[in-house]
């Protein structure tokens, strides 16, 4: 039994009702958090001292695309991008064939290592690599448990590049991993990483392979990671060739359900909205992605029952992704607050919760829970009090003070450090991995 015992520690809880507290103890066992108090004079292998300090629960980026870990800077000769299907076609759909098993395992490394650094501690991914199909969630699983960081992956299924033979193949990778997940499981491991049934819009997904999304949801037990109206094209794709609105197709069959997540929905109507939140279904608000893609801006948030926030793969870091979705919803005159903002960034961690079949809780700091902890280095310039937390968290905590991460119960990242890997080897080797996926890439129309 290993123990770590953080002492003299402010905790803020960033699940409503939120809290601080301060001059507080906190002794971690194995991968739970086991006593919370004052003074708690135990002993511990690893000491940490939190005074000054402020010890979160660790932030989830609730859809991230682990596959754009080597797109940084991407140099190749794109066509026009004068429209989403075209940055789609000019941009990602390029570099999602380029990728092979060893551009995948760097883009999971580099996305777990700058999620950790940044204090987020929880990632779901939704990958696509159409020439490295079979196998490529396990290779992303790898480079996520090799960082330490808690992970949900799943592959994205379409037929956009070879129709029904890659839907096929799409779905039986999901399923492939989430036996494999199950195995695992059943052998007794601690696993940090589960599956999802992936999918990646309605308009690259025709009905049969609808249904055997289906299917694998009820073989797996998992719940469906799908885009869904991120342009209006998908919406008026659905009109043209289905004659339904997209939430109403998904739901035909048995799609949408309380372990579903939704992504995106820019272009969902009312009635669209009202049945996801009677189905149970978490939805993601990506800003950073909808305002670099151009498609708008989702009116819907403040109806929605479950929101959660990702990145659409712009990175792993939620201080700066709450900070955009914060004032770019003032900016389009919103009712959100930061508090409405970090309750929705917290709620994070339920969907991984569901992911892991509720196996453990998460997102607190509390006795019982998983110790999934950020420690920050944050000079507060006024008092952090109840009232004003969430305040502290958008105006004031960056991920610049992240000083300490904690996933399960093991420190990954001390005084700023990685602990678990090499990471200047891994930045250095990612480099060269990039320039030869962007000549890849280069060469795809």
């Amino acid at each position: 039994m290993s123990r770590i015992l953080i002492r003299n520690v402010r905790i803020f809880e960033t699940r409503p009702p939120f809290s601080v507290k301060e001059n507080m103890d906190v002794l971690i066992e194995d991968s739970i958090i086991k006593k919370v108090g004052e003074n708690l004079g135990e002993k511990a292998e690893t000491i940490i001292d939190g005074s000054g300090k402020t010890l979160i629960p660790g932030n989830v980026c609730a859809h991230h695309h682990y596959y754009s870990g080597l797109s940084r800077g991407m140099l190749i000769s794109a066509g026009p991008q004068r429209d989403f299907i075209e940055v789609l076609r000019q941009w990602w759909w390029r570099l999602d064939r380029a990728l092979d098993e060893e551009s995948t395992y760097y883009s999971s490394l580099i996305c777990s290592l700058d999620a950790i650094k940044a204090g987020t501690t929880s990632v779901v991914d939704h990958h696509a690599s159409p020439s490295f199909i079979d196998g490529s969630l396990s290779v992303i699983a790898k480079g996520m448990e090799q960082v330490g960081i808690r992970g949900v992956t799943c592959y994205e299924v379409t037929d956009r590049n070879r129709g029904m033979d890659e839907v096929r193949e799409g779905v039986g990778e999901n399923i492939r991993f989430a036996d494999e997940i199950d195995e695992r499981i059943k052998k007794g491991e601690d696993v940090t990483v589960e599956a999802m049934i992936g999918a990646h819009a309605p308009f690259t997904i025709p009905d049969e392979g609808l249904e055997m999304l289906s299917g694998a949801m009820k073989e797996t037990g998992r719940g469906l990671h799908i885009h869904v109206a991120e342009d209006k094209y998908d919406q008026v794709f659905s009109h043209h060739h289905y004659n339904k609105d997209i939430v109403n197709r998904l739901d035909e069959y048995g799609l949408l359900t309380d372990k579903s997540l939704l992504v995106h929905g820019l272009y969902l109507y009312d009635s669209e909205i009202e049945l996801l939140n009677a189905k149970g279904c978490f939805f993601a608000h990506n800003p950073r992605s909808n305002m670099n893609n151009h498609v708008g801006y989702n009116e819907h948030l403040k109806d929605i029952k479950r929101l959660v926030i990702g990145t659409d793969g712009c990175g792993g870091n939620m201080f700066e992704e709450l900070k955009i979705a914060f004032f770019k919803h003032k900016d389009d005159g919103g009712p959100f607050w930061p508090a409405e903002f970090l309750e929705a960034l917290s709620r994070g961690n339920k969907l991984v919760e569901s992911a892991f079949s509720s196996r453990f809780k998460l997102g607190r700091i509390k006795e019982g829970y998983k110790a999934d902890l950020v420690l920050l280095d944050y000079d507060a310039p006024t008092p952090i009090v109840k009232k004003n937390a969430a305040t502290h968290f958008v105006w004031g905590m960056s991920s610049n003070a992240v000083d300490t991460v904690i996933v399960n119960g093991r420190v990954v990242l001390k005084d700023k450090r990685f602990t678990c890997i090499d990471a200047e080897e891994v930045y250095a080797k990612s480099r060269e991995c990039a320039k030869k996926l962007w000549k890849k890439a280069d060469k795809i129309k």
